[in-house]
């Protein structure tokens, strides 16, 4: 996978054989998620839809991670005039928990995880049809510790099927691996070491074997209950506002600083 594009070539776009690959290409900031690169992601995935070869998705990530979320200087240090205005860390046209669902008509998406997939990277995957991640890969929710809370994520396992253990790193925000996250079953495949790519393909080319508008029918099931799931755990938490608690801007201040953060208030 390219290591060393330009930076406009934030995701590179191939298609072969029905299958269409996106690949995250910021590996020197570990393909973490700003502003741009959300918007960059939902024109490619909208460019999927549109392109009639493609019958299969396969998003993945260059260098070595697969994302490690959501870019902390762009996305929440911004001023609180802007989250408030914006509603959140995200501007208004960068909605990172919208892009499968407003993006991808019923199109089977495959998520090829390697190294880490964490906060923002961790939703993206946790969107995605199917999931192969390498053995070791290390999955966090970065919204715990950040004061944003990680019900979404909780949501997005238990749709999964991640029950206890959803339930244990939503709320302590720990690291959890791949091997973990398969015998929950969360993800599909364990790859091994190097390989996740190359599994996904095989994933791929099993769904090609259909009729693709029977796989649209079960993934447009899939995508309906997970979107109205997602509309829920979202009213339940926006009215909390945690973007502009003083627990959060002192979490990512501290990140940023490379501290320890704390001591939290509990405002």
């Amino acid at each position: 996978m390219p290591q060393g594009a330009d930076e406009e070539e934030r995701i590179l776009y191939s298609c072969e054989g029905g299958i269409a690959t996106l690949t995250l290409n910021r590996p020197g900031k570990l393909n973490a998620f700003d502003d741009e690169q959300v918007i960059r992601l939902r024109d490619a995935l909208r460019r999927v839809d549109a392109d009639e070869t493609a019958q299969v998705v396969i998003i993945t990530g260059a260098g070595r991670a697969f994302s490690s979320g959501a870019d902390v200087h762009q996305r929440q240090l911004r001023k609180r005039e802007e989250l408030e205005r914006f509603g959140g860390p995200q501007a208004p046209d960068a909605n990172a928990s919208e892009l499968l669902s407003r993006s991808v008509n019923w199109k089977p998406v495959i998520a090829a995880v390697h190294g880490y997939a964490l906060g923002l990277g961790l939703g993206l995957m946790l969107e995605c049809d199917l999931i192969v991640a390498e053995q070791g890969a290390r999955f966090q929710i970065t919204e715990v510790s950040r004061g944003l809370g990680g019900a979404r994520h909780w949501g997005l396992m238990q749709l999964r099927g991640g029950g206890a253990l959803a339930n244990e790193v939503a709320i302590t925000g720990r690291f959890f691996t791949a091997e973990e996250a398969f015998a929950a079953g969360i993800i599909n495949r364990v790859a091994p070491s190097g390989e996740y790519l190359a599994v996904a393909m095989e994933l791929a080319r099993e769904i090609l074997n259909n009729p693709p508008l029977s796989v649209r029918a079960t993934v447009r099931t899939r995508r309906w209950y997970m979107d109205a799931l997602s509309r829920e755990i979202t009213m339940q938490a926006q009215p909390m506002k945690l973007y502009l608690t003083e627990d959060f801007q002192e979490a990512a201040r501290a990140f940023v600083a490379k501290r320890p953060a704390g001591p939290f208030k509990g405002r």
